[in-house]
């Protein structure tokens, strides 16, 4: 392990508990530098689809009570 990493590990012991999750959150959130650009479109299409569905009665919408009969059963 480098010397930076051990003083950075060090120097996170003495945040608080919030900061250590804040910092936390950041890690992993700069992990996430690959953005796929067709994803988004993607997920619109599908949403628009589905809501087209439930305008048209192609298909039903569940309350939260029978999806959850539906679990239990």
């Amino acid at each position: 392990m480098s010397g930076k990493m051990k003083n950075v590990i060090a120097s996170i012991k003495e945040l608080t508990p919030h900061e250590r999750a804040t910092l936390a959150h950041c890690l992993i959130s700069s992990l996430d530098e690959v953005h796929d650009q067709g994803v988004d479109e993607a997920w619109a299409d599908v949403a628009e689809q589905r809501f087209a569905q439930l305008l048209s009665g192609e298909v039903k919408a569940l309350t939260w009570d029978e999806i959850k009969q539906g679990i239990k059963r």
